[in-house]
């Protein structure tokens, strides 16, 4: 199998879940486009998904130990929290980047990043509510040079 074809686990907002691969592009038509460990296609209708989680193996059952970040994230991006249709709420790390939107939904980085969860694609009928709790890093967050020194004042150190 190539390498673009990532391991998912499909969960559903009905509690089921779905194992299995997806390539790069993965919605097509409003539907998640899987090969399940069968080895058949599945299409997923995308109002049926909570989230698309891309896990490192399948054999871990996902719980996450932490849903919510301890102190304030040190990733440069958006620094989110996702309330799902369920009152279920995941905070997590989006790039801060407009290119990388979707129309269908959001990929976003989950606070235990040595879980088996590498990143979860979320999409936007999942969602009851989204909040951007901080932007993290960037243009204003880089140091900044120092003034220069006014006309007239006598230096107090010499090189």
């Amino acid at each position: 199998m190539p390498s673009t074809h990532k391991k998912v686990i499909v969960r559903k907002m009905d509690r089921d879940s779905v194992q299995g691969y997806v390539a790069p592009a993965f919605i097509v038509d409003g539907k998640v486009e899987l090969l399940n460990t069968a080895g058949k296609v599945v299409l997923i209708d995308l109002a049926d998904v909570k989230g698309v989680y891309f896990v490192r193996g399948f054999d871990e059952t996902e719980s996450f130990a932490r849903k919510t970040f301890a102190t304030r994230p040190r990733t440069e991006g958006l620094w989110v929290r996702l309330k799902f249709r369920d009152n279920e709420t995941l905070e997590g790390m989006m790039p801060n980047d407009l290119t990388q939107l979707s129309s269908d939904g959001f990929l976003v980085t989950p606070p235990d990043t040595r879980s088996n969860t590498q990143r979860i694609f979320v999409p936007r009928t999942a969602l009851a509510e989204l909040t951007v709790l901080a932007v993290i890093g960037g243009i204003g967050g880089r140091r900044r040079r120092a003034a220069p020194t006014p006309e007239g004042q006598v230096p107090m150190f010499t090189e």
